[in-house]
């Protein structure tokens, strides 16, 4: 069996495609640097991260990009022997306008090199490529409309897309304004049995999300609804595991059976609030004798169990993995850092063998430059640990431990230089609180450390997190009890408002701008059964 989530944590907006008997999903990565996560699987239910495409500065930069923004919805597909990837650049998102610019980048494989950026347009967002059978092609995206009228969410469009001449050629069609639920978006299209069939999500992304279907005989529409207007929602199942289930893509096994790929969250019981972000499952469906496509098993509820091409196997969803650090083999594949194409000026793993070294930048949270190299939180309950060694001269400098959901959502355990005790520890927090941004000091007075490396700890158990620090052979407690939900969709504007997920790594930050330097020699992160 498949267990979902199949890709568990910040792993929004998947697309799917399938070359021979080897599948791809790619997935929105907003602010976090490379962009887009592609995933490689012979089988749908194990998947590894391959590679991460946009990766230099031509591609991708992201410095200034507010939170939330970035890269989101890319369209992987393959055709004519080489992949093909779609992907929005949002440069803002609040207020009536969305500056979102849409690009497509090829490579012969998928582990590139992945070409310089094709410039499509900026009407609107998640764009998608289609491949038709004549060969022909055609880009389908989101129009995006500030004057509301009625909806900013302004329809479906469609225009050919010539790749001899680089470009978009011929009319914008509006081929779809969505079902009455609303909000239509992310669209893909699909040709079977004389029909084009549309794929899109619906309701927003948050309780109301749903997957909605609808064909046409033409490319240029009309399109008619499916019967059942969605193919899979959490919205008629609120004590469903897998919530807010929407935004889907389709993929066809070598032995003709359908799959559709989708986000979802897991809330935290009681709670509701989704820490582990948007994260990827997959369903088996069915296209019925009316030509429909529609789940197999109860209609619409995603399931958390799905039968899996060829057996049944069961994997252990627990993890512990202990990253040390090596120039010769570069930094481990879960990390990732925030918004420049420039991680030299961030990091280096050959400055001090055996260690990580951070250059401290500007503050936690900045648009620009953070020195932040970060995970994925992954499960409800885990450990994280790592050691620092730094030598602050003032409160302008720390480094440290960190959980980070945006500048505005963080819990931040860092060895900094206090005036009355000198070199020591300091709890900083921000629980979501936009737009003040307000850093919270938790400890009333720094606690002294002694010279040399510090190790640091935290424990994260569903809405609760505490740190720690080693201390003559014991882990001691440091700061209060945190609310560790405030990292969350859902924490300070709403579940519309952000929509990434909680990190945890290591942070050095410098505002002093005399880019004080941080090493850290190794980091560690388990899951499994705790009590705290």
């Amino acid at each position: 069996m498949i267990q979902n989530p199949i890709l568990p944590g910040f792993h929004p907006d998947p697309s799917i495609c399938r070359v021979g008997d080897d599948y791809y999903i790619a997935v929105s990565t907003f602010e976090w640097y490379p962009g887009v996560q592609i995933f490689h699987s012979r089988d749908l239910r194990d998947w590894r991260l391959v590679k991460r495409p946009l990766d230099r500065a031509e591609q991708l930069d992201l410095r200034g990009t507010p939170d939330s923004c970035g890269v989101w919805a890319p369209c992987l597909t393959h055709a004519e022997g080489r992949f093909w990837l779609i992907y929005t650049d949002v440069k803002r998102k609040r207020g009536s306008f969305k500056d979102c610019h849409n690009y497509l980048v090829t490579s012969d494989t998928i582990n590139g090199p992945w070409s310089a950026p094709t410039y499509l347009n900026s009407s609107g967002f998640d764009p998608s490529l289609f491949h038709d059978d004549d060969g022909r092609k055609w880009l389908l995206n989101l129009t995006w409309d500030y004057r509301a009228r009625p909806s900013r969410f302004g329809g479906i469009v469609l225009q050919e897309y010539n790749h001899d001449q680089g470009g978009l050629i011929g009319p914008i069609t509006n081929i779809f304004a969505g079902s009455p639920h609303g909000l239509a978006e992310g669209p893909h299209l699909y040709r079977r049995d004389g029909w084009y069939h549309l794929l899109v999500a619906e309701g927003g992304t948050g309780m109301r999300h749903a997957v909605t279907m609808a064909r046409s005989t033409d490319i240029f529409g009309p399109y008619v609804l499916h019967p059942a207007t969605h193919v899979v929602t959490s919205r008629f199942h609120p004590d469903a595991n897998l919530q807010r289930a929407g935004h889907g893509d389709l993929v066809e096994t070598p032995d003709g059976e359908i799959y559709l790929v989708h986000l979802c969250s897991r809330r935290l019981p009681g709670i509701g609030r989704s820490v582990l972000g948007r994260e990827t499952a997959i369903q088996k469906c069915a296209w019925g004798d009316d030509g429909w496509l529609r789940l197999q098993g109860e209609p619409f509820v995603p399931q958390e169990t799905v039968s899996m091409p060829g057996g049944a196997q069961q994997i252990s969803l627990s993890e512990t993995e202990r990253y040390t650090f090596d120039p010769q083999t570069g930094l481990a594949d879960p990390f990732q850092w925030l918004r420049t194409p420039n991680p030299d000026r961030l990091f280096s793993l050959a400055a001090r063998p055996g260690h990580l070294r951070l250059i401290g930048r500007e503050s936690v949270g900045s648009w620009y430059e953070q020195s932040l190299v970060a995970r994925r939180q992954t499960h409800f309950d885990y450990d994280a640990e790592t050691e620092v060694d730094a030598d602050p001269e003032s409160y302008h400098q720390m480094a440290g431990l960190i959980t980070y959901y945006n500048s505005f959502a963080y819990y931040y355990l860092c060895l900094t230089h206090d005036e009355k005790v000198g070199r020591s520890l300091q709890l900083l927090y921000c629980d979501g609180a936009w737009p003040e941004g307000k850093t919270t000091l938790a400890l009333e007075d720094a606690v002294a450390v002694p010279p040399g490396p510090v190790e640091m700890r935290i424990e994260v158990r569903g809405a609760v997190a505490r740190f720690l620090y080693w201390k003559d052979d014991a882990w001691l407690r440091i700061g209060p009890v945190l609310d560790h939900s405030a990292l969350s969709d859902e924490s300070g504007e709403g579940e519309h408002a952000n929509f990434t997920g909680a990190f945890v790594g290591m942070s050095a930050n410098d505002t002093s701008g005399q880019a004080m330097c941080a090493d850290f020699s190794y980091f560690t992160y388990s899951s499994g059964c705790y009590t705290l």
